[in-house]
């Protein structure tokens, strides 16, 4: 791959999208939410997850759903007791709320022995083939081949380069690269949840930030996004 040298504008290169966390591409559209009255910015691919999360655009009127304040709902009542007190009607004390005996308390639990206690621990596999194989796998179960599989839209085939990390028995590093951006994921599996856990660690722009031996593709990433090991 060439490095090119890229210049953006102080706006674009410091707009990031609040749901999937990447610095949106020059000239991409940026769409304006709100959440709890907080103001946030969703790019193009996540608007569909935001409304799910019940972000609202900003400029869009929330519907009046027709329900009655408390004075209204009381007004019948009101006209009722009006009603039966000009027509002598004797009114009756209401009833006592019956309000039944509380349970009985539930026996304390019973202290464990800490050496019986279930221990929920992730095998993970022994060899760097293994771990790079669970770690591509745990990314294709995440939410982030679709953010992949977005740019690759616009940008073409990107340069992946999967490899155990240095520092680190359980954890793998997963890098996604164009000439115009990259991406750095780290999936963790030491994850005891029954699978890898995989997170975006790092972005950047330009191809001249990363290391010489991070520039050696092994995967390669298919039309969804999802990532396969090999040429």
């Amino acid at each position: 791959m060439r490095t090119r040298d890229i210049r953006t504008s102080g706006v674009d290169q410091h707009v990031t999208c609040d749901v999937c966390g990447r610095t949106l591409l020059r000239g991409e559209r940026a769409h304006p939410y709100l959440e709890g009255g907080s103001r946030r910015t969703v790019c193009e691919l996540c608007t569909a997850r935001a409304q799910r999360e019940g972000w609202i655009p900003e400029g869009t009127v929330i519907p009046y759903d027709g329900r009655a304040s408390s004075s209204h709902r009381r007004r019948p009542l009101f006209r009722r007791l009006r009603r039966r007190d000009s027509e002598g009607e004797s009114q009756e004390p209401a009833p006592e709320a019956y309000e039944p005996a509380p349970p009985p308390p539930a026996p304390a639990p019973r202290p464990r022995d800490p050496a019986t206690e279930p221990r929920h621990v992730r095998a993970i596999p022994s060899s760097p083939e293994q771990r790079m194989v669970a770690a591509v796998d745990a990314f294709n179960s995440s939410e982030h081949p679709r953010t992949i599989a977005g740019i690759a839209r616009s940008l073409g085939e990107p340069g992946v380069t999967v490899r155990p990390a240095a520092n680190s028995h359980g954890n793998v590093q997963i890098l996604v690269a164009w000439e115009l951006c990259w991406y750095r994921y780290d999936a963790d599996l030491r994850d005891d949840r029954g699978q890898g856990k995989v997170r975006l660690e790092e972005q950047g722009t330009e191809l001249s930030e990363l290391a010489p031996g991070e520039l050696e593709p092994n995967a390669v990433a298919d039309d969804t996004g999802a990532l396969r090991l090999g040429g």
